[in-house]
């Protein structure tokens, strides 16, 4: 190969006058900021997150109750996927680059050490799938090996009440949630449960009463928890990158009919194989109806609709990131605009949440029928940070910790002065434009070490160690957290379908 130096191509560049003349000054200009940069990361300290422990300790026998694609995307996180799936990878990674890497992310995924011992779906369909993937395990090498079958329970109660299910995962419609949960931890199983962590304010504080007294390891699905660049934003705003920070906005942006949960119906489905008066439980009674059922987030009787779906992802982020709580108070505006469907949640929707002690608002903005761009993006004093599966930080105009710089040129205003761009060399694996979105919000898969690794499975793990560690060590989206994230939820949705502000009462620890 050949090498040239510096001085070789200022050589070249010279013999284009005009060509040669503006090269070199965009080349003197990224040489001031590589410079820039690196005297900028001197004075920081970059927290990367590091390995979790391996996996040590007995068996884990895990009961999953709902085994729809969100239950089956969870049972791939702990090692284990249907039959078909598996042909369909390996044929696919023949021709395919992102499946030959799906393929190898999965095949070099941390064995967790865990056995499905049950499953339970009122759809028949969805566990005949869920059995089916509880029982084959996709080894290193290249063949399968078949686990013993679990059990098939009809309620989440013979479940939970089953003496050999040590631990329970949730992945069913919101208004289940924390009945299932109340019921896991009643009976000493442990409990992950996907978010929101409930539909109701009242049953926020049954279940978090459960969980301490009866002493279970809780972990809510928040796997953004596991984002690397989550993590790093944490470290670097704690280093006060930023300066003060006054305003956050976050969003949602969709604009396809499954994002807008619009999900396809099976033609098998039918009342001969859904039981529907357990998918009721607690909602209000309705006829049977394979829409209710499928598309069932478009219905407040069984949905926290954006706010509890959507909106908690964003919230989880900051707060992670920020340490922010429960808010003062809350806004919302927003309606039906787009899906005229008979849906009775808001397809646009607009929440304002304020922290006066904090000198600090948070914006979230939502629509279901556009998909332009927008990340997340945290403003100070100083800067602002753009955050999705990246980190970009800018200096403000106006800085004041970056003034001096700003006036020796060293620094370009509303031009990055840090980026954090983990695993920039992969190829993202997405099919599809709500996996697109998850993906560009860090929900599907993080780094460790350069390596690429799904956030669910990491989450998981946390939640599994917590329990074989038996010390009273909570994982990261812990049941205090969880609390902070259902009530920020109930308030922005109380505010948008009574139409006023909202309070909490931090002493009484309740909504007014």
């Amino acid at each position: 190969m050949t090498s040239f130096s510096r001085r070789d191509i200022i050589k070249g560049l010279a013999t284009l006058p005009v060509v040669g003349a503006v090269a070199y000054g965009l080349y003197r200009r990224q040489k001031r900021y590589r410079e820039l940069n690196r005297n900028l990361m001197e004075d920081l300290r970059v927290e990367l997150p590091g390995e979790m422990p391996t996996v040590q300790g007995d068996r884990l026998r895990i009961g999953i109750i709902g085994t729809g694609s969100r239950g089956r995307y969870l049972l791939k996180a702990l090692g284990y996927v249907q039959p078909e799936s598996i042909d369909k990878w390996q044929a696919s990674a023949r021709e395919d680059p992102f499946y030959r890497e799906y393929l190898q992310n999965f095949l070099e995924q941390e064995d967790l050490n865990v056995e499905i011992a049950a499953v339970c779906d009122v759809f028949d369909t969805n566990a005949r799938k869920g059995m089916l993937a509880s029982s084959n395990v996709l080894q290193k090498g290249s063949g399968r090996q078949t686990g013993k079958e679990p059990v098939r329970y009809r309620t989440y109660q013979d479940l939970c009440a089953a003496p050999d299910v040590d631990a329970v995962i949730i992945a069913t419609p919101d208004h289940l949630h924390v009945p299932m949960a109340l019921e896991a931890a009643r009976n000493g199983k442990h409990v992950y449960c996907e978010k929101p962590l409930s539909w109701t304010v009242a049953e926020t504080y049954a279940i978090r009463d459960a969980i301490r007294q009866h002493d279970v390891v809780f972990q809510l699905g928040h796997q953004g928890r596991q984002t690397d660049s989550y993590q790093v934003a944490r470290s670097l705003i704690g280093q006060d990158v930023l300066g003060k920070v006054t305003l956050i906005e976050v969003c949602t942006n969709r604009n396809d009919p499954n994002g807008a949960w619009v999900y396809e119906i099976p033609k098998e489905a039918g009342p001969g194989n859904i039981d529907w008066n357990q998918f009721i439980g607690p909602a209000p009674w309705h006829p049977f109806s394979l829409e209710r059922f499928f598309r069932w987030r478009c219905w407040w009787d069984y949905s926290t609709g954006l706010s509890g779906d959507l909106f908690t992802h964003e919230y989880d982020a900051m707060n992670q990131i920020l340490d922010l709580g429960i808010p003062h108070s809350a806004v919302a505006s927003g309606g039906i605009y787009f899906f005229k469907d008979g849906r009775t949640v808001p397809d646009v929707l607009n929440m304002s949440f304020e922290y006066p002690d904090r000198d600090l608002t948070l914006l979230y903005s939502a629509t279901l029928a556009s998909e332009k761009n927008r990340g997340k993006v945290i403003m100070g004093h100083d800067g602002y940070m753009d955050l999705s599966e990246t980190l970009v930080i800018n200096a403000d105009p106006q800085s004041t910790r970056y003034r001096e710089k700003i006036a020796q040129g060293l620094i370009e205003p509303n031009k990055p002065i840090y980026s954090y761009v983990p695993g920039k060399d992969k190829v993202d694996a997405v099919t599809s434009a709500t996996e697109k979105y998850f993906a560009g919000r860090g929900l599907l898969y993080t780094y460790r070490g350069g390596k690429e690794v799904d956030t669910s499975h990491l989450h998981l793990k946390e939640w599994l160690n917590c329990i074989r560690r038996g010390d009273g060590t909570r994982p990261s989206c812990h049941i205090d957290a969880a609390f902070e994230e259902a009530m920020t939820a109930h308030m922005g949705t109380i505010a948008f379908r009574e139409g006023r502000r909202v309070y909490w009462d931090t002493e009484r620890e309740v909504i007014v």
